[in-house]
């Protein structure tokens, strides 16, 4: 009979990712997962069989959260311009998942994350196509809004806050 997991996996994901984020893969160690979790290296292997296992399943539970998030975005915003825009504003100020993309998207090496990850930008883009008019200019214009979107992503981490996504759903709608 196996044992209750005092540590569940969606933690423990979280904290690979964090430790990830913060110095890169090499980083998630199963020593260094052990200190950051409290659990023993051992049990780490016992779960995940190796330390490229342990970080594909974080990985994946990355994505999963993604889901879990674009979920409670479309659910919260109209089917209108100004809720694509209330979409991508929420996707972007959920701090732990979306703070995990840029690490997310490093890892488009391994075919199934490079699936998960195109099925999400496929999701989101349709979800903005909606609220974008829909048709083929909604499809164009979502995927132009997705593209800037995480290019200002990409560059805020660098200080640049000049552009606003507001102003390019004006532009594209």
């Amino acid at each position: 009979m196996s044992r209750t997991k005092l540590i569940p996996d969606p933690l423990v994901f979280a904290r690979i990712r964090a430790l990830m984020l913060l110095s890169g893969e090499r980083a998630a160690s199963f020593g260094a997962v052990s200190r950051a979790t409290g659990l023993a290296a051992p049990t780490l292997v016992q779960r995940y069989g190796s330390q490229e296992g342990m970080v594909r399943a974080a990985l994946l539970d990355g994505w999963d959260a993604l889901d879990r998030a674009a979920d409670a975005a479309e659910g919260a915003s109209d089917l209108s311009v100004k809720g694509a825009q209330m979409l991508v504003k929420a996707l972007s100020e959920d701090s732990g998942d979306a703070a995990d993309l840029p690490l997310l998207v490093r890892h488009l090496d391994d075919p199934t994350l490079r699936l998960r990850a195109i099925a999400w930008r496929v999701r989101v883009e349709q979800a903005l196509a909606v609220r974008l008019g829909g048709g083929a200019k909604g499809r164009e214009a979502a995927a132009l809004l997705f593209a800037a979107w995480q290019g200002q992503l990409l560059w805020q981490t660098v200080g640049d806050k000049g552009f606003k996504l507001k102003d390019a759903v004006k532009r594209l709608t």
